[in-house]
C-alpha cells in the first residue's frame, strides 16, 4: 500500500510580494507512510501546505490527487477532499463543543436548516472512539488541554475519512508522555493507510517517526531522500547547505562578578526557596518538565509576576522585587517564551519592535529620532542576519526564526549586563537554532550573564556552564563539569517528583 502515491504536487510556484515562496516544487505523498518535509525557516515548508489545504492557490503548477489532476478550492474543499492540515497554532473554536468543532463548516442539518443534534453528537462520538480519547462529543473545546485539542483536529481526520493529514510543528507545546500519544495515534493512521505529511524543527522526532524526508531549502527541493538511509548531518547539509561541525557551541569558562543573586524567592502556587546567582561571562541553564516552575521564577525576578517572599541581589547589592520597567533600566533583558503573545507587536515592523521597550534612547523632547531608530535596525539586521524586506515590514510576515531574532535584537540592542533566554530556540530550524547558540556564547565571552531555559535537555547541557534541575516549584539539584549528563537531570528531575520537601 506505502507504494501507492495518494497525492502529488509538480511544478508548483508561488509568490508573494517581495519573495518567491515556491519555486518550481514538487512533491508526493504515499499511503501508509510518514513523509517529514523539513528545512529552515522560510524554506516554504508551510505555504506548500497551505497550498495542498486550499488556504493559498498556486501561481502555477498542478496538484494531483489520487490519480487526477484537482484544485483544491480552500479549506473546506480540502477538508471534504480528505486533504487536512492540522496547524500549530489550533485552529479551533473554544466555546463551541468538541463535536461542533470537528463538524465545523459542515454540520448535518434538516432540509429547514436545522442542525441535527443526535447525528452531529453520534458521528462524533464515533470519531472518538476511534481514536481512543478520553473526553466526549459534548466538552467544551476551551476546557481541553492543548494535547486534547489536538486531538479534537485529528478527530476531524477520522470524522472525514481524511487520506491526507499535514502536521505542522505538533508537539510544539505537547509534554514527553503526550508527543508519545500523539506518535502513538499516528501510526494507527499509517496503519490504516493515511499518507501523513510531518513537519517539525525536531530532527529526534523526524528519524523517530518518519519514513521518507523531503528538503526545502529557498523555496525549492534540494532532494527527497530514505529515513532510514541517512543522518543528520546529510539532512542538514541539504538543508543548509553547510554541516554543522559542532552543534552546541559553549563560551569559554571566564567569569567576572557576581551579577544576580536569588535567595528563598516563592510565589504561592508556583515555587518556593528558589535561590541561585549567575556571574559575568556565565551561562546558567534551568531544566525541568513543564509546570516544574522555570519560566515563573524568571518572570518574577523580572518584575513580571510579584513575589511572595525573597530577597534579590543586584551587582552584590540587595534591591526591592522590581518591577519591568526597573529591570529594564538595571540592565535586566528577559527574552519570554511566547515570542507571538509575550515578546512582539505582530503587526509592527521590525524597526518598531526592535525600539519599542526603549523609546527613551531613541527619542528626545517626546519625539523620535528615526535615523537612529533605523540605523539600530540595520545594525542588527546584519549582526543577526535577520531575512527580511525592509524596516516596516510587519513581523508577521517572518518566519519564526526571524521573528526570534527581533525579540533578541529588541534587547541587544540596550546593552544589557543579564539576558534570560527561556526557550530561544523553540519553533525555530536547526540553522537559526545554532545562530542563537553561537550568540549565547559570544555574549557570554563579552562578559553578560546569560540564563537560558530550555525543554530541549542536549541544548540546556549543550550550552551551560551549570545546570539547575527544578521539578514542582522548587530547585532540586546542581550540575557543573562532568556530572552535567542527561542521565543525572533525568534522575533529579523524576525522582523528586512528588517528593519535594514543602
Amino acid at each position: 500500500m506505502m507504494n501507492d502515491v495518494v497525492l502529488k504536487v509538480e511544478g508548483i510556484t508561488k509568490t508573494f510580494p517581495g519573495v518567491k515562496a515556491l519555486d518550481d516544487v514538487s512533491f508526493d505523498i504515499r499511503s501508509g507512510e510518514v513523509h517529514a518535509l523539513v528545512g529552515e525557516n522560510g524554506a516554504g515548508k508551510s505555504t506548500l501546505m497551505k497550498v495542498l489545504a486550499g488556504l493559498h492557490t498556486p501561481d502555477g503548477g498542478e496538484i494531483n490527487y489520487q490519480g487526477a489532476s484537482t484544485h483544491v478550492a480552500g479549506p473546506l474543499d480540502a477538508r471534504r477532499k480528505g486533504i487536512l492540515l492540522i496547524h500549530q497554532e489550533l485552529s479551533l473554536s473554544p466555546e463551541l463543543s468538541v463535536a461542533e468543532n470537528i463538524y465545523l463548516g459542515a454540520w448535518p442539518t434538516n432540509r429547514f436548516g436545522v442542525l441535527k443534534k443526535r447525528e452531529l453528537r453520534r458521528n462524533a462520538t464515533r470519531a472518538l472512539e476511534a481514536l481512543g480519547c478520553g473526553f466526549g462529543p459534548d466538552a467544551r473545546v476551551g476546557t481541553l488541554s492543548v494535547a486534547m485539542q489536538q486531538m479534537v483536529e485529528i478527530a476531524r481526520a477520522e470524522a472525514f475519512k481524511a487520506n491526507v493529514v499535514i502536521f505542522d510543528e505538533p508537539t510544539a507545546s505537547l509534554t514527553d508522555t503526550e508527543k508519545d500519544q500523539l506518535f502513538h495515534t499516528i501510526r494507527g493512521l499509517k496503519a490504516r493507510g493515511v499518507g501523513i505529511v510531518y513537519i517539525s524543527h525536531k530532527m529526534n522526532e523526524i528519524f523517530d517517526i518518519t519514513d521518507r524526508i523531503t528538503v526545502l531549502r529557498d523555496g525549492q527541493v534540494q532532494g527527497t531522500v530514505e529515513t532510514a538511509n541517512t543522518d543528520l548531518n546529510q539532512v542538514t547539509r541539504m538543508m543548509i547547505g553547510r554541516t554543522l561541525d559542532t552543534y552546541f557551541i559553549r563560551a569559554k569558562a571566564e567569569f567576572g562578578a557576581e551579577v544576580l543573586r536569588v535567595e528563598e524567592l516563592s510565589r504561592s502556587g508556583l515555587f518556593r526557596n528558589v535561590g541561585f546567582s549567575v556571574r559575568e561571562g556565565e551561562v546558567l541553564g534551568l531544566y525541568g518538565l513543564v509546570g516544574a516552575g522555570r519560566s515563573e521564577v524568571v518572570e518574577t525576578v523580572f518584575g513580571v509576576r510579584k513575589a511572595d517572599s525573597g530577597k534579590i541581589y543586584w551587582k552584590g547589592g540587595e534591591i526591592a522585587l522590581p518591577r519591568p520597567r526597573q529591570s529594564i533600566d538595571m540592565g535586566m533583558a528577559l527574552v519570554p517564551e511566547s515570542r507571538k503573545e509575550q515578546g512582539l507587536v505582530l503587526m509592527m515592523g521590525g524597526r518598531e519592535n526592535t525600539s519599542l521597550p526603549h523609546l527613551g534612547l531613541f527619542s528626545s523632547v517626546s519625539l523620535m529620532n528615526r535615523p537612529k531608530e533605523l540605523a539600530v535596525f540595520e545594525k542588527y539586521r546584519s549582526v543577526l542576519s535577520i531575512k527580511t524586506t525592509g524596516p516596516d515590514q510587519a513581523v508577521s510576515q517572518l518566519s519564526g526564526g526571524n521573528q526570534q531574532k527581533f525579540v533578541l535584537a529588541k534587547w541587544l540592542c540596550a546593552d544589557p549586563k543579564l539576558i534570560i533566554l527561556d526557550e530561544p530556540t523553540r519553533g525555530i530550524d536547526v540553522g537559526s537554532k545554532s545562530a542563537i547558540h553561537e550568540l549565547i556564547a559570544d555574549l557570554a565571552e563579552q562578559g553578560l550573564a546569560v540564563i537560558v531555559i530550555s525543554s530541549e535537555m542536549p541544548e540546556v547541557l549543550g550550552v551551560s556552564h551549570r545546570v539547575l534541575a527544578m521539578s514542582e516549584g522548587a530547585i532540586v539539584a546542581e550540575f557543573e563539569g562532568d556530572a552535567m549528563t542527561e542521565e543525572n537531570l533525568i534522575d533529579a528531575v523524576s525522582h523528586h517528583r512528588g517528593n519535594v520537601a514543602a
